[in-house]
């Protein structure tokens, strides 16, 4: 063993002591969501995004922003993507963030050469405990991107009770240790807001290790940094999937 992986054993040995015994759930504000997964998103878990389409970062960011912010001091939230994915899909917007209802002063972007070293930085950044939340963006099915990849960012998340949020674009759904796993595409804003209109979201619940599954329509709420009901507005109904069979395992493209 080297230097290095001594070190690391040691974080997470010290990070794992001083784990909390109950750490509260994230509440994303829409009662039957919250419900589904007992309370809100389970904090220092891995959590998957797929995206359907452009609002899946959209999501993403909202869930990031109740992560970092439900503490009474704001930590800071980081967006780590490689390269690829930075010239694809464009920069991030603090303007953006702070449209929002996130603080640009605690968002850290952070790019990587390729998906592997944006792994092994959000390795590293997963093992400070005084950070809010990570969002790992990542296209497509790289090697690097395995179950026993995932199994580490879920190991790690736990022991310093950081909360991850993988983003994923372009890509199909596999075995992995995420606590949840979402499908997101987005919604017209509702006609009767104001300005530029909330955020709107469909987002299927399509794993839950702890709980059932279901389908959400989803209005982000600006001002109190939460999820509404959407369907209120548009009439549309929710519909439950309890009764829908679990996922069965993918084999991992080569």
């Amino acid at each position: 063993m080297n230097k290095s992986e001594k070190l690391a054993d040691l974080r997470h040995f010290l990070a794992r002591y001083g784990l909390p015994h109950d750490r509260p759930a994230i509440p994303l504000g829409l009662p039957a969501a919250d419900d589904v997964l007992g309370g809100g998103l389970r904090r220092g878990a891995l959590h998957e995004v797929f995206a359907g389409d452009w609002g899946a970062s959209g999501f993403a960011a909202c869930l990031a922003i109740q992560a970092a912010g439900q503490t009474r001091d704001k930590k800071p939230l980081f967006w780590i993507r490689p390269d690829y994915e930075a010239l694809e899909y464009g920069a991030l917007s603090a303007t953006g963030l702070l449209e929002l209802g996130g603080d640009p002063k605690n968002l850290f972007l952070l790019r990587a050469p390729d998906a592997g070293e944006a792994l092994s930085a959000t390795a590293d950044i997963l093992a400070c405990p005084h950070v809010g939340a990570v969002v790992l963006e990542i296209s497509g099915t790289p090697r690097c991107l395995d179950l026993v990849a995932s199994r580490r960012l879920a190991l790690l998340a736990e022991e310093s009770g950081v909360t991850l949020f993988f983003l994923r674009e372009g890509a199909v759904p596999e075995p992995s240790a995420a606590v949840t796993r979402w499908q997101v595409q987005s919604l017209s804003s509702h006609p009767d807001d104001d300005d530029w209109g909330s955020p709107r979201f469909t987002a299927r619940l399509t794993r839950h290790r702890l709980g059932a599954l279901s389908d959400f329509t989803l209005q982000w709420d600006i001002e109190n940094a939460i999820f509404r009901d959407a369907a209120a507005h548009s009439g549309a109904v929710a519909a439950p999937l309890a009764d829908r069979p679990a996922e069965a395992p993918r084999q991992r493209r080569a």
